[in-house]
């Protein structure tokens, strides 16, 4: 069978997983002996690499399936994470963008992944730019894991806050397809309409050896003006189209080689307020191709995986006002990694790995030849060792060496305990690290775009890793009908990168602007999950977020972090072929600033309904924001976050 992993079948039972996982017996003989459908299990990998379930996943850990998310209007990914615990889509990234911050990190601390490989972050190139989190669409996705907690012992520089993996449907043994399509509007002139078009099919060119996977995606967003000066886009007008093709080929039933190709188009346009008040309009074009080729082995002794892709973005930005843009710019990050894994006894399932990965950027402001690059390099082990039947250890660490500032060293430990079935215990530490941009370290950079083209910043060659010591302790109890979870953590966060205003500037008029390490930050929390079925058909899923933040630098609070923020969704199964969910999510006041008032906390209500009239064809509707809270689009100096108020929205999925 074609699937995306060799072990690839859900199941609930915790011992015969762990068996699969530390290579002990054939995972497809555990598949057909977990025959309870109540005792099913989600699988995860981002945590360890390997397939293990989601109880069991040394880390914290949230999943949110695909199928749900083709239930509503879903824009990009960060909207498919919206409301999940410890997760904050961030506004305050500029000019509209948005960002994915983990337990109060900053969004440049969540690194992205597409089927467990690096998304060239395009913030590191370009100013407040989100291009990341648009490139896989809803119809695509099988599942999206999120990892709460730095994970740079697997995945290096970028997972210094978490990482978001999307993972993707594969081919299978018979062909299948989706259409899937949704259209949002508030009914109001300039508010900010959205429409989405996909389409998915895979399956068999050859039976049993070469599988296809194809998918494809058109999405459009009207500008969403603000309503303090009609003039101006308080979310630019958004047009992309995106593609992919890959071919599975499996030579035997132990080896699997998979080759995709992806392309996709995005344009972005916006009015904007210059310095003298005098309204431009600002254009951005991106275009991004990304290219994979892998191989995954089953042998006699463990597994094996040798994987080498690129990803590519060029961007261009233009002002009708003539005024100072970045760019263009062509960012390339090209990866060749390998890992193998194994049996070590009948207790542990060693993990061996190296990577090696090239960054390069053309950009006119970058230094004088309009060119840098740099290499990394790194090495992690991962050793995951059973110590009796109710406790499991997970060791690990990753050894990097980058060329401009050094070595990196990232352990991590975490430690399970199953006192029964019902209860899991979880408690690890853990460091990362996140390295300097291109840009940042290069002492010829110069950008003469910051604050609106009033100041000039430059790099610092001297810069240090940011990183992060982080704590988590927690406990979940599963039964059955319901399940909770409770999780305490704790980030130490140092060498905080920050654009550092000059004394002096060498051009008159000018601000000058430098990257220093000067901050440090302790961000502590609590995370409260529960969920339960209900009588009358109902299911009731709720989150909890207490978060304290900390500039330790200045002794006051983080800005643009809520201390309190929550969620929860009841759903009503009303019919077989029919249910509906209310959803609310609550985000607490934040701090700003010394001087200013802090920002008054909020609460959104969101209803959704599908309708399946057949086993193939499906309809969805909805209104999101019901009371129509617009926050920064009717009062920009309170609020960060534009919202487009309340939206209707429609959709239909076929499959066949």
């Amino acid at each position: 069978m074609f699937s995306r992993s060799l072990c690839h079948r859900p199941r609930r039972a915790a011992s015969r997983l762990l068996a699969c996982s530390l290579g002990l017996a054939s995972c497809g003989v555990h598949a057909q002996q977990a025959v309870a459908p109540a005792a099913l299990d989600e699988i995860v990998v981002t945590a360890t690499t390997g397939a293990r379930a989601l109880s069991d996943a040394p880390a914290s850990v949230s999943v949110v399936d695909g199928a749900e998310l083709r239930q509503r209007p879903v824009h990009d990914l960060a909207d498919a994470l919206d409301g999940l615990p410890g997760l904050r889509i961030d506004d305050s990234v500029g000019l509209g963008r948005r960002g994915i911050s983990i337990r109060g990190m900053d969004p440049s601390h969540t690194l992205v992944l597409v089927d467990g490989q690096r998304i060239s972050t395009s913030s590191a190139a370009i100013a407040h730019s989100d291009f990341e989190l648009g490139w896989t669409p809803a119809v695509a996705i099988e599942r999206v894991e999120a990892v709460r907690g730095p994970m740079s012992s697997l995945y290096g520089s970028e997972a210094l806050g978490g990482v978001v993996n999307a993972i993707t449907r594969s081919a299978t043994d018979a062909w299948h397809g989706e259409w899937s399509s949704t259209a949002l509007t508030t009914g109001r002139s300039g508010s900010g309409s959205r429409f989405r078009s996909g389409l998915y099919v895979g399956g068999p060119l050859v039976p049993g050896t070469l599988g296809l996977n194809a998918w494809g995606e058109f999405k459009r967003r009207n500008a969403l003006r603000a309503a303090g000066n009609t003039a101006l886009t308080a979310l630019d007008e958004n047009h992309a189209s995106m593609g992919h093709v890959g071919l599975t080929w499996t030579p035997d039933s132990r080896q699997r080689i998979d080759l995709s190709v992806d392309a996709g188009k995005e344009e972005l346009d916006g009015e904007r307020a210059g310095t003298a008040g005098a309204v431009y309009r600002t254009e951005n074009r991106a275009d991004r191709r990304r290219y994979a080729l892998s191989h995954t082995g089953e042998w006699a002794w463990g597994s094996s995986r040798v994987r080498i892709y690129r990803s590519a973005l060029d961007r261009r930005a233009s002002r009708s006002d003539g005024g100072t843009e970045t760019g263009p710019n062509h960012f390339v990050d090209t990866v060749l990694d390998g890992q193998v894994s194994l049996a070590v006894g009948t207790t542990q399932r060693l993990t061996l790995g190296a990577e090696a990965r090239r960054e390069r950027l053309e950009d006119p402001t970058v230094n004088l030849a309009g060119k840098k690059a740099q290499n990394h390099y790194a090495l992690f082990a991962q050793d995951e060792i059973r110590l009796g039947q109710q406790w499991e250890l997970v060791l690990g660490s990753r050894f990097d060496q980058h060329e401009d500032f050094g070595r990196e060293t990232s352990p991590r430990a975490y430690l399970l305990y199953r006192p029964s079935e019902a209860w899991t215990i979880k408690v690890g530490v853990g460091r990362g690290f996140k390295a300097p941009t291109l840009k940042q370290l290069s002492s010829e950079y110069e950008s003469r775009a910051a604050i609106g083209g009033r100041g000039i910043i430059r790099g610092n060659p001297a810069l240090r890793p940011e990183t992060n010591q982080s704590f988590e302790l927690g406990a979940a109890l599963d039964r059955g009908s319901w399940q909770a979870s409770a999780t305490l953590f704790n980030n130490d966060v140092k060498n905080l990168v920050e654009t550092v205003r000059q004394p002096t500037c060498f051009e008159a008029g000018k601000i000058c602007l430098e990257y220093e390490n000067i901050s440090r930050a302790r961000l502590r929390g609590l995370e409260l999950t529960a969920s339960t079925l209900l009588p009358g058909r109902l299911r009731l899923d709720a989150n909890y977020t207490w978060l304290d933040a900390t500039n330790r630098s200045t002794g006051l609070r983080l800005a643009e972090r809520a201390r309190h923020s929550a969620n929860a969704s009841l759903e009503w199964a009303a019919l077989d072929a029919l249910s509906t969910r209310l959803r609310v999510e609550y985000t607490g006041s934040q701090y700003r600033s010394a001087t200013e008032s802090d920002r008054p906390a909020y609460t959104l209500l969101h209803w959704y309904l599908d309708y399946a009239l057949n086993p193939r064809v499906s309809l969805q509707g909805g209104i999101e924001n019901l009371t129509d809270k617009r926050l920064a689009n009717d009062d920009v100096s309170v609020y960060s976050r534009a919202d487009e108020g309340r939206r209707y929205f429609v959709g239909l999925n076929v499959s066949f």
